[in-house]
């Protein structure tokens, strides 16, 4: 899992949970996304040229240059870790476990609730098929045709999540 500083995940959990998120959405934020993302203090563009903030945000009120307060990110992320979940929450037609909704709301927060609505992933989910879903995580770590090593990393840590094969609650105190 990713590396951040155990009080610094609890501090994040806590936060997500104060701001109305599901324990599996603010799981997500804090153990997977957060660590992911890392937290940038200002504006830059990620690996696709996408102008980006905080831990992750991208929107259209984004210019380079812009600098934003460790509050305004949390915040931030609250917001758009909240978005994802529900919407992905909206395309969902099957029960997800504590598990599966962290690992699927990190999923649909990085590659966008439009690319997760078409998958075969969510396909697959929707059938039952748990497994062939959260393995097909794996298929997902190529942007602009280029296989990301980042996004191998985060996808098998997603995998192992939507298994159960990590114990999330758990990641909250290394």
């Amino acid at each position: 899992m990713p590396k951040m500083m155990p009080i610094v995940r609890k501090r994040i959990y806590s936060y997500l949970l104060a701001a109305g998120l599901t324990a599996g959405a603010a799981l997500s934020g804090a153990i997977l996304i957060a660590p992911q993302e890392g937290l940038v203090l200002g504006t830059y563009k990620d690996a696709v040229g996408i102008v980006t903030s905080c831990y992750g945000h991208t929107g259209p009120e984004l210019v380079l240059g812009q600098t934003f307060t460790q509050a305004q990110c949390d915040e931030q992320l609250a917001k758009d870790v909240a978005k994802h979940n529900k919407e992905m929450m909206r395309y969902v037609k099957v029960p997800l476990n504590l598990y599966q909704e962290a690992a699927l709301t990190s999923f649909s927060y990085n590659v966008g609730i439009g690319n997760f609505s078409s998958s075969s992933l969510l396909k697959e989910l929707n059938k039952g098929n748990y497994k062939a879903a959260c393995t097909k995580l794996l298929d997902w770590v190529y942007a602009k045709k280029q296989k990301l090593k980042g996004l191998v990393t985060r996808r098998a840590q997603e995998m192992k999540v939507c298994m159960g094969e990590v114990d999330i609650q758990a990641e909250l105190n290394k």
